[in-house]
């Protein structure tokens, strides 16, 4: 019978080899470091998301945000966040953390007051529905993408492609205004970010691995992936993710006012 208090049973050699030994201390470490890295990526996006709401609830209940639904301020509110995108995705290695940092706080707040205008579309309580189903999915996809043993880079090209395709698409609908298309779009945005939930979270964990086996064979390399970046600009992907299927799935579930 197994005898639990021994402590020989938890001494180095009793039925483990050194090498062994060293092994699964290392693995335990690097698990640890990749579980405390993608937390701090939920965190900061999941805090982006809330901060989001907080913004787009306020300025609904303030009147502002019909000030947002039409006219020139539509096109800034709209439009700077875009800017913001593509200035942190292409400019990663020419600011630092707490710029990139920043410009993701004020890019969730500029989110905020564009989003304020669904309140004026949708009920109260369909949006806050439709935001939970969303954040259950966006778990659920998640976790998948994060514990598969599948490799889901090919998807990636595919699901990209599929983005730029539901861009055109819109793009067409405000000139065509055909409510099947409409209908078309929405289903495949919640199918393509559903999709891209679970390629990111993978990424991002395949991107951690890549940098600590680079520390060990080529420290110049990994010099170049500073995990602060990495953090804020991997929450910004996952947020991206996570908006988008929730604006989607918002034109099936969304009661309108």
């Amino acid at each position: 019978m197994a005898n639990w208090n021994d402590d020989n049973a938890t001494r180095q050699g009793f039925g483990v080899s050194p090498s062994q030994a060293g092994d699964v201390a290392g693995r335990t470490t690097f698990d640890a470091g990749l579980r405390k890295h993608m937390l701090s990526i939920y965190n900061y996006m999941a805090s982006g998301v809330l901060l989001t709401g907080i913004v787009a609830l306020l300025t609904a209940r303030s009147g502002l945000a019909i000030q947002f639904a039409s006219g020139p301020l539509m096109w800034i509110v709209a439009l700077s966040p875009l800017a913001i995108v593509f200035a942190m995705s292409f400019g990663r290695n020419k600011f630092s953390t707490p710029t990139l940092q920043a410009m993701f706080w004020g890019f969730t707040v500029l989110m905020g007051l564009s989003l304020s205008t669904i309140f004026l579309v949708y009920t109260g309580a369909s949006i806050a529905l439709t935001f939970f189903a969303t954040a259950a999915a966006f778990a659920g996809l998640s976790l998948f993408g994060y514990t598969t043993q599948k490799d889901l880079s090919g998807m990636g090209s595919f699901l990209i492609m599929g983005v730029v395709g539901l861009i055109v698409a819109s793009l067409l609908n405000l000139w065509l205004q055909s409510p099947g298309l409409m209908w078309a779009i929405s289903f495949l945005g919640v199918l393509i970010f559903a999709g891209l939930t679970a390629y990111d979270t993978q990424r991002l964990k395949d991107e951690y691995l890549y940098v600590q086996n680079a520390k060990l064979t080529n420290p110049a390399i990994a010099a170049s992936f500073p995990m602060g970046k990495m953090v804020v600009l991997g929450a910004l992907s996952l947020y991206l993710d996570f908006i988008n299927m929730f604006l989607f799935l918002l034109r099936f579930m969304g009661s309108r006012e």
